[in-house]
C-alpha cells in the first residue's frame, strides 16, 4: 500500500509539474500578443516571427547546452562545469519506491518546466529592441543567452552555486529570470539606440503609439494566467496537504500582487498625466507579477497586494526615467521586468525570515554585472560583424517588409485593395 501511495504521488506531482510548464509555455503567446499590440503595425510580423523563433531556439539550446551547464555541477561554486545530466532515460518505479518518496517527479518534467523559463527571459529582450533590430542578429543573441548566459547565472543560485550557498533567495526568479532578461535587453538597447522620431530636441519625448491595444491587453491576461504556472509550479509538488496549501497561497498572492500593480499604475498615471494610461496599467500588472515572483509563498495576502502596488508605482516612474535619458523601450520591458525584478528580490526581506539584505544585494549585483557585461560583449561582436540595426530607410518602411517580406495588415496599406 505504501509503495502504491508513493507511485501515485509521483504521478500526481509529475503531472502538476507538466501542467505548470504548459501554463508557462502559454506565456510565450502572452508576450507575443503584448508586444504585437505595443508596436506599430509595420513591425507586427517581425515581432511574431521573433517570438516563435526565440521560443524554439531556447528549447533546443537549453536541451543541448544550457540545462547541462545549469544543473551539471560545477568546477567550483562560481564556475559551472558541463556535465550531461539530461537524458531520455527517466526514473524507474523501483528507483522511485526505493527513494521513499524523495524522488517525486520525472526528470524530463523538470527539464520541460525549466526550459520554458529560459524562453521567458529571452522574450523580455524581444519587446525592448523592437522596431529597429535586425531579425537574425536578435536570433544569434538568443542562441548565446539561452545556451550560456542564462544558465551560468542560473547555476549560481538554482544550481547550488555561490549565491545559493550565500543564502540568496529567489523563489521563482524575479532576479534569475526577469532581471536577467531586462539587463540583457538594456545592454542591447544602449548599443542599438532609439527609434527614429522617438526623441526630439530639448528632451522632447514623442509618443509612437502601438497598433493594437486590445491585443496588448489580451497578452497581459494570458501572461497573468501563465504566471500561476510560473510561480505555482515552482513549489515543485502538490501531493501532500502542506504542498497543496502552499500552492494555493502562491496562486492567491500572485493574483493579488498583479491586481495591486494594475491599480497602482493606473492611479499613478492619472496623478502624473491627468489621464488613465492603459499601457501603464498593463505594465503595472507585469510589475506586480514580477515583484511577487521572488517570494510568492511567505507573504500575507495583504502584503502581496502592497508588494504589487509598489511595483506598479515603480514601473511608471521607471518608464518615465528611461525616456528622460533617451533609452527607448517600446514595450516597457526593462522597467516591468528589471526595475520590478530588483524590487521583488528585496521584497523577500518583508516576509521571509531566512532572507538577508546582504545576500539579496550580492545576488542582484552579481546577476546584473555578469549578464550586462556578457550581453554587451555579445551585442558588440554582433554589431561589428553582421550589424544589429536595420537601415534608416528600412526602419521607415518597417521591419516587416525589410526583414520578413510580409505585412500584418495588408488590406489597410495605402494603395492596396
Amino acid at each position: 500500500m505504501e509503495n502504491q501511495v508513493i507511485e501515485v504521488a509521483y504521478g500526481l506531482d509529475t503531472f502538476y509539474f507538466l501542467v505548470s510548464g504548459a501554463l508557462v509555455m502559454w506565456m510565450a503567446a502572452g508576450f507575443t500578443m503584448l508586444e504585437a499590440g505595443l508596436v506599430r503595425s509595420k513591425s507586427t510580423v517581425e515581432i511574431l516571427t521573433k517570438n516563435i523563433a526565440l521560443y524554439s531556439i531556447a528549447c533546443i539550446m537549453y536541451m543541448i547546452i544550457g540545462y547541462n551547464i545549469m544543473y551539471g555541477g560545477g568546477i567550483n561554486a562560481l564556475i559551472p562545469s558541463f556535465w550531461p545530466v539530461l537524458s531520455a532515460v527517466d526514473n524507474t518505479a523501483e528507483e522511485v519506491i526505493a527513494s521513499g518518496g524523495e524522488i517525486y517527479y520525472s526528470n524530463l518534467s523538470d527539464f520541460f518546466f525549466q526550459v520554458v523559463f529560459v524562453a521567458t527571459a529571452m522574450s523580455i529582450v524581444s519587446g525592448a529592441v523592437a522596431e529597429r533590430m535586425k531579425l537574425w542578429a536578435f536570433l544569434a543573441f538568443c542562441v548565446i543567452l539561452t545556451g550560456f548566459i542564462y544558465p551560468i547565472q542560473g547555476f549560481w543560485s538554482w544550481g547550488e552555486g555561490f549565491l545559493d550557498q550565500l543564502g540568496y533567495l529567489d523563489y521563482a526568479g524575479s532576479g534569475i529570470v526577469h532581471m536577467t532578461g531586462a539587463v540583457a535587453a538594456l545592454a542591447g538597447v544602449l548599443l542599438l539606440g532609439a527609434r527614429k522620431g522617438k526623441y526630439g530636441p530639448k528632451g522632447q519625448v514623442n509618443a509612437l503609439p502601438g497598433a493594437n491595444m486590445p491585443l496588448a491587453t489580451l497578452g497581459i491576461f494570458i501572461l497573468w494566467m501563465g504566471w500561476f504556472g510560473f510561480n505555482g509550479g515552482s513549489e515543485l509538488k502538490v501531493s501532500d496537504v502542506e504542498s497543496a496549501n502552499a500552492v494555493a497561497r502562491v496562486f492567491t498572492n500572485t493574483n493579488l500582487s498583479a491586481a495591486g500593480g494594475v491599480v497602482a499604475a493606473l492611479i499613478t498615471s492619472r496623478l502624473l498625466f491627468g489621464k488613465t494610461d492603459l499601457t501603464m496599467g498593463l505594465n503595472g500588472a507585469l510589475a506586480g507579477l514580477v515583484a511577487i515572483t521572488a517570494e510568492p509563498l511567505m507573504p500575507h495576502p495583504m502584503l502581496a497586494v502592497m508588494i504589487g502596488f509598489i511595483g506598479g508605482v515603480l514601473v511608471v516612474f521607471s518608464i518615465i526615467l528611461l525616456d528622460k535619458v533617451k533609452i527607448d523601450d517600446p514595450a516597457g520591458a526593462i522597467s516591468a521586468h528589471g526595475t520590478a525584478g530588483i524590487w521583488g528580490v528585496f521584497a523577500v526581506l518583508l516576509s521571509n525570515p531566512d532572507a538577508s539584505f546582504v545576500a539579496q544585494l550580492v545576488g542582484v549585483l552579481s546577476i546584473f554585472a555578469f549578464v550586462f557585461t556578457a550581453s554587451l560583449l555579445v551585442w558588440l561582436i554582433l554589431k561589428y560583424t553582421m550589424g544589429i540595426r536595420i537601415s534608416e530607410e528600412d526602419e521607415m518602411r518597417g521591419v516587416d517588409i525589410a526583414e520578413c517580406g510580409l505585412e500584418a495588415y495588408p488590406e489597410f496599406t495605402p494603395g492596396r485593395k
